[in-house]
């Protein structure tokens, strides 16, 4: 029996914008395996990003109904939502969202401070999450002495620390140069091998998303399989 990481059914969005509804999603339906990745793509405004705030339980669908590891998000309220979150999903958006004031460790860290975690145990676990990405010389210096390239690596690090069942990327090499987006792709594909990681990547580059699995488009709020040409 397939372990289902991600199950979306029928999902849609609809905003409120003055008078006017605003349809964003309509009758999505997905499923991702573990240790399965899709790559998600469309142009700017066809709901992409809103797509992984809802399948990450950041924000709640219209109609249907999204499940994470067999549990509906529907069911939970928002204290246990968050915490799901914290064990089940990580986040890597475009810019990398890094606490500035801090280190590479301490960022790291930070999702397992959250969690309850105390600092003697979460420091070795951030340490070894910072050296798998390759960063272990990297651990004490702050975001501000890091080039693009490895401020994204702390921030996979960082939702990968948690030992999430899905990563959900928004853009995750968007700002970077090619030699350095290509590292980050063989950091991605190493990562879903050796831990059997699912990942959902947003993406413009079709390059990129062929690499990462299965691509999907969304097209006037629907997601549709798109076939290499």
């Amino acid at each position: 029996m397939t372990e289902w990481v991600i199950e979306c059914k029928a999902v849609s969005k609809h905003y409120q914008q003055g008078d006017a509804d605003v349809l964003v999603l309509s009758d999505i339906n997905l499923t991702l395996a573990r240790g399965q990745s899709m790559a998600i793509m469309g142009v700017s405004g066809s709901g992409k990003s809103t797509l992984l705030n809802l399948l990450g339980g950041l924000d709640k669908p219209t109609q249907g109904e999204i499940k994470i590891n067999g549990v509906s998000l529907a069911s939970l309220d928002d204290k246990s939502c968050a915490q799901m979150r914290n064990r089940e999903i990580g986040f890597v958006y475009q810019l990398h969202h890094l606490l500035m004031e801090f280190s590479a460790i301490e960022n790291v860290m930070m999702p397992l401070l959250i969690r309850g975690t105390g600092k003697k145990e979460a420091a070795p676990l951030a340490e070894a999450m910072l050296q798998r990405v390759g960063l272990s010389h990297r651990l004490h210096h702050k975001p501000s002495a890091l080039s693009g390239g490895e401020r994204q690596r702390v921030a996979i690090a960082r939702a990968l620390v948690t030992k999430p069942s899905c990563v959900l990327m928004d853009e995750p090499t968007g700002n970077l140069d090619a030699q350095t987006a290509a590292q980050i792709l063989s950091l991605i594909q190493e990562l879903q091998q050796q831990l059997q990681l699912s990942f959902v990547v947003v993406t413009h580059d079709f390059n990129l998303a062929r690499q990462i699995g299965d691509v999907h488009e969304l097209k006037r709020g629907q997601l549709q399989s798109r076939q290499e040409k």
